[in-house]
């Protein structure tokens, strides 16, 4: 059982400006039409688990790019688009026994996704393994990757890698 965050980052940390958007993400040169991993790593993983805007934000983009289940945890949403019901459950509680409910139905390598949702688990201490991709600009604001914590969580790098002249991928895991 692993909860492992795969995200990107600006060099100053944010997941997205200070307006929401991922354009500065999106607009990166890609000549060779790189997912740069992302499909090998969620080849690796049983479903994901993101929080409500975050869900909201992925339902903007052109398709839906995810294969496996996705969680979506929110105590306002009760519904989703219907061409989503098999691909999506909205579910809302206590985190701890949101997982061990995923668990139980045989999901058990969560992509934890969204940055309050990250910063959630990081404070209860359920983040096992994360693959951060930082690029290489400044925001100055936005949406953080992380936030505040009562205590700190010590990773080991496994490895760090160049994927263009603009982005490096650092792997994580939870040290002792």
């Amino acid at each position: 059982m692993k909860n492992i965050v795969y995200i990107a980052t600006s060099m100053d940390g944010f997941i997205a400006d200070s307006h929401n958007n991922l354009d500065w993400l999106t607009n990166l040169p890609n000549p060779d039409g790189s997912d740069f991993g992302f499909s090998k790593f969620i080849d690796t993983i049983d479903a994901l688990v993101m929080g409500r805007k975050t869900f909201e934000k992925v339902l903007s983009f052109s398709e839906w790019p995810y294969k496996k289940k996705v969680f979506v945890l929110s105590r306002t949403l009760k519904k989703v688009p219907p061409e989503l019901e098999d691909k999506v459950e909205i579910v809302s509680g206590d985190i701890n026994d949101i997982i061990s409910s995923i668990n139980k139905r045989g999901f058990f390598n969560l992509y934890i996704d969204g940055g309050e949702t990250i910063q959630s688990f990081l404070k209860m201490d359920l983040i096992d393994e994360m693959i951060i991709t930082r690029v290489s600009i400044i925001l100055g604001g936005g949406i953080p990757l992380f936030g505040n914590l009562d205590n700190q969580i010590t990773f080991k790098v496994l490895e760090t890698i160049k994927l263009s002249d603009n982005m490096v991928q650092t792997r994580y895991v939870r040290g002792n």
